[in-house]
């Protein structure tokens, strides 16, 4: 069973799967779009104890944009989750031959196709057929788009256990006859994605994140034992890690410079140039802290960390401007 699909040469995960499955209901938005319209843009300074080396993000968590942009959308979002392989399968197999796609969260490490072996269990693809032995997959462009892999691999990554990972999930969109006019749902998008940026609940999120890590990314060659491979590590997460590059900024650039076309306002002008100077930074600081771990050299964290200050002040006043969208 097969269903027809577009396939796209999209670059993070979920918005990949997403807009399979929105175009397969007759809305066609592009990946930026779906990424601000689903309010995913965030940062986090995450280190711990089981964390090998300290961990950047740039987005929520997995999943809280799916339900921020069907909600956002009036969308009707139907998620399944269980404990039994079976059931789980069932749930797929019964979407897909009613002639519906379906997006379904599981570690990337265990499918067969991917580049990286490296465990993620917020990993995000979109389902579209399957026969006795394999599933057919939508996956970012990086990874190769239109995939197959075993139905033994797929169903080891849903059932796989550990951080960020759901109980088999899998979830179906259906659009109303009528979607709201896209202007209308942008404004409450943004100021949203902006309030939760200002006001984070923990030192390490948001603009306080920023900050917090332009002063611990000068610690990073005594944080490892390896430098040189988890100092490379963390700038190739950064920018090549379904990000779409300088860790999300690019995307939110991207979705922040369409909407200033449909929606005339010099805050959000303000916030567009904002964040392509924020954009240009965090690649700069992802080389910085690549070629520290290569060389050995601290001033390359120290610069790094200058740089995030910097970030830190950048991307608080593009958010003080759009929240004033709101009014």
């Amino acid at each position: 069973m097969q269903i027809e699909i577009e396939v796209r040469d999209w670059q993070h995960c979920e918005t990949t799967a997403l807009g399979v499955l929105l175009r397969h209901q007759g809305l066609d938005l592009s990946e930026p779009m779906l990424f601000g319209l689903g309010s995913g843009l965030s940062f986090i300074y995450w280190d711990s104890k089981n964390l090998g080396f300290p961990f950047l993000g740039g987005r929520v968590k997995p999943f809280e944009l799916t339900r921020n942009l069907t909600g956002r959308l009036g969308l009707d979002l139907v998620v399944q989750e269980t404990a039994s392989p079976r059931k789980a399968w069932e749930n797929v197999v019964a979407a897909i031959d009613g002639g519906h796609p379906v997006g379904l969260q599981l570690d990337s490490y265990y499918l067969e196709y991917f580049s990286s072996k490296v465990h993620f269990g917020g990993h995000v693809v979109a389902m579209y057929g399957y026969d006795d032995h394999t599933a057919q997959l939508v996956d970012t462009g990086q990874q190769g788009g239109a995939v197959s892999t075993s139905l033994t691999s797929l169903a080891e990554a849903r059932a796989a256990r550990g951080p960020m990972t759901a109980r088999h999930r899998s979830f179906t969109v259906t659009a109303p006859r009528e979607v709201p006019a896209l202007p209308d749902r942008i404004v409450p998008a943004i100021v949203a994605c902006a309030d939760a940026f200002l006001h984070p609940p923990i030192a390490n999120v948001g603009h306080r994140g920023i900050e917090k890590a332009g002063k611990l990314v000068r610690t990073w060659l005594q944080r490892t034992d390896a430098p040189e491979r988890d100092l490379p590590q963390a700038a190739l997460l950064m920018e090549k890690a379904g990000t779409g590059g300088a860790l999300f900024r690019n995307l939110y650039r991207d979705f922040l410079g369409e909407c200033a076309q449909v929606v005339d306002s010099a805050d959000l002008r303000t916030g567009y140039r904002l964040y392509g100077e924020a954009a240009a930074l965090w690649t700069e600081v992802a080389a910085l802290i690549a070629r520290a771990g290569e060389s050995g050299d601290p001033q390359y964290l120290l610069q790094a960390g200058a740089v995030l200050h910097d970030l830190a002040r950048i991307e608080r006043d593009a958010m003080q401007a759009l929240v004033r969208l709101g009014g």
